[in-house]
């Protein structure tokens, strides 16, 4: 309990820093966050272009398209603002700058996930709360109390399933030294696989993003809940909320990696 509440400490210190740095030039910040959400604006645009010649994707209307798009991309967001940087790791790693950061008095994973605190990544959080509340309002969505509560779950713990990806992905570099590219296309590839439908790919592609590497439970699962749609593998009712319990799950596997690569951390030209 004390080594997280000094990892939670060093990392508001961290980030808190280079937001002071970040605000000096107020005008660059706001172009950046600005850049950053007309990118990801452009992105779902492109749904749209397609709606214009099409009314229904594997079952799914342009505002349930929405839905699947915001909460992933939500998710997305928030993982990447506060876990993003720990994808750097790898060039500490290969050029040895790792060793001053474990003289500190902070968990090196609280000092790796705050450095470079990007506050332009509200830019993507901010689109995908956007599209999300419109997919959320145009669609024919039965407001019981059971989806007014999944909605914030299925975000927060989407959020918590990417953070995983991105720490398993961090722990796999100290072995292979800079492997972001492999990282990205688990993270940045699984979101854009999660803004279709289920029913556009492969049942061996589902069942791999549900039972492999469980992105499924980011949006899938609990949006089709949500939006009253069967699902594709004909699961259990109740695994539709289980995205709590995965993130979770995903999380312990996640750290044990992160502690087992810290530990056969050798230094440069070892």
């Amino acid at each position: 309990m004390a080594e997280l509440a000094a990892g939670v400490r060093g990392y508001a210190l961290v980030a808190a820093m280079w937001v002071r740095s970040t605000m000096a030039y107020r005008a660059s910040f706001a172009l950046n966050a600005l850049g950053h959400f007309a990118i990801c604006f452009l992105d779902f645009a492109t749904i749209v272009i397609m709606f214009s010649h099409i009314d229904t994707l594997a079952g799914f209307s342009l505002a349930g398209m929405a839905v699947l798009y915001g909460a992933t991309g939500l998710s997305l967001g928030l993982a990447d603002l506060v876990l993003g940087n720990i994808e750097r790791i790898g060039t500490r790693v290969r050029d040895g700058t790792l060793d001053t950061l474990l003289v500190r008095p902070v968990p090196v994973y609280a000092q790796i996930a705050a450095d470079r605190f990007a506050l332009r990544r509200l830019g993507r959080v901010t689109q995908a709360s956007l599209v999300l509340g419109w997919g959320l309002w145009a669609a024919d969505v039965a407001w019981t109390p059971t989806a007014v509560v999944l909605v914030p779950v299925m975000v927060l713990a989407g959020a918590g399933i990417y953070g995983a990806v991105f720490t398993l992905g961090a722990a796999f570099q100290f072995w292979a030294g800079d492997a972001a590219e492999v990282q990205a296309s688990f993270t940045y590839g699984g979101n854009t696989l999660l803004q279709y439908p289920p029913g556009v790919f492969a049942k061996d592609v589902v069942r791999g993003v549900t039972y492999v590497l469980p992105l499924a439970f980011v949006n899938w699962l609990p949006a089709l809940r949500i939006l009253g749609r069967p699902d594709p593998l004909g699961l259990p009712g109740w695994v539709d909320f289980a995205s709590p319990l995965v993130a979770v799950l995903c999380g312990a596997v996640a750290a044990l990696a992160w502690r087992a690569g810290l530990r056969s951390y050798r230094s440069t030209g070892s």
